[in-house]
C-alpha cells in the first residue's frame, strides 16, 4: 500500500524537474537525439518516479536512513518524497560528477545532496538500500548485461570478460550490503534482484521479494522492494 504525498512535496518533486538542465544530461543519457530523448521521457519519468515514491513511503519508517547507490534523474522523487514527507536521511552517490552537478544544482534548498564517489565509502548504516539499473548497466558491464536479459549471442558471448564483470558485480554487493540495517529494505529492479538474492544466501540472511512492480520511464526495468532479514 502506498502513501499519497503532500502537496508540498508533489510541489518540491515539479519543481527540480522544472530547473532541470536537461542540455547538460543529454550526453549522460543518450549518445545522440538527447533534446526528442527528454521531451519523450522527461514527464513519464517525473510520474512514474513518483508512483515508486509513494510506495517507497508506505514502506519505510520517519527518521531513517537510506543509501541510494548511482542516483540520478530517476531517484529524485524517491529521495525527495523521502526527505520531505519521512524526514529522513538520504545519502545519494553517483559517479558522473558532470551529472551531479546538474542534480544538486536543480535540487538547491531542499535536503537532498548528491554525492560525486563510490557508494562504498557511505559511513554508517542505513535501513534502505536502493539500487536500481547498476548491476546490469549494458555501458559498465557489456558482456554481463545481454545475459542478464536473455540476449546473449552464443556466437559472440566472451564467457572471460563475463566472469571478470560478474566478480566487479559481487564485488560492489559486497562493499554495499553490509551497509544495510537488518531488518531493512532493498529496492532494486528486477532484473538486479538475483544479485541481492544471491548476497542474502551466501550470508544466510532471510529475505522476501515482494510481488508487485512498478514501472520506470528511463531503463525500462521494473522495480520491485525486497525485505531483508525477514522471511
Amino acid at each position: 500500500m502506498g502513501t499519497h504525498l503532500s502537496g508540498s512535496t508533489r510541489l518540491a518533486i515539479a519543481s527540480v524537474f522544472d530547473h532541470l538542465d536537461y542540455k547538460r544530461l543529454e550526453s549522460v543519457y543518450c549518445y545522440e537525439g538527447g533534446d526528442e530523448f527528454w521531451r519523450a521521457k522527461r514527464e513519464p519519468c517525473r510520474r512514474l518516479g513518483t508512483k515508486v515514491a509513494e510506495a517507497l513511503a508506505g514502506k519505510l519508517p520517519c527518521g531513517g536512513r537510506s543509501l541510494y547507490v548511482g542516483a540520478g534523474v530517476m531517484e529524485i522523487p524517491a529521495l525527495i518524497a523521502e526527505a520531505i514527507e519521512l524526514q529522513r536521511q538520504v545519502a545519494p552517490y553517483n559517479l558522473r560528477r558532470s551529472e551531479v552537478t546538474v542534480l544538486n544544482h536543480a535540487c538547491r534548498g531542499l535536503p537532498v545532496r548528491f554525492v560525486a564517489h563510490d557508494a562504498a565509502s557511505a559511513q554508517g548504516r542505513f535501513d534502505h538500500l536502493w539500487m536500481v539499473s547498476v548491476l546490469n548497466d549494458p555501458e559498465r558491464f557489456p558482456h554481463l548485461s545481454p545475459l542478464s536479459y536473455g540476449q546473449a549471442d552464443p556466437v559472440t558471448f566472451n564467457p572471460i570478460a563475463f566472469q571478470k564483470e560478474r566478480r566487479i558485480v559481487q564485488a560492489i554487493i559486497d562493499r554495499c550490503m553490509p551497509k544495510l540495517a537488518v531488518p531493512g529494505l532493498v529496492t532494486t529492479s528486477t532484473e538486479e534482484a538475483v544479485w541481492i538474492a544471491d548476497w542474502c544466501h551466501r550470508h544466510h540472511v532471510p529475505y522476501r521479494v515482494e510481488r508487485r512492480q512498478y514501472p520506470t520511464a528511463l531503463v525500462g526495468d521494473p522495480i520491485c522492494f525486497i525485505k531483508v532479514g525477514k522471511k
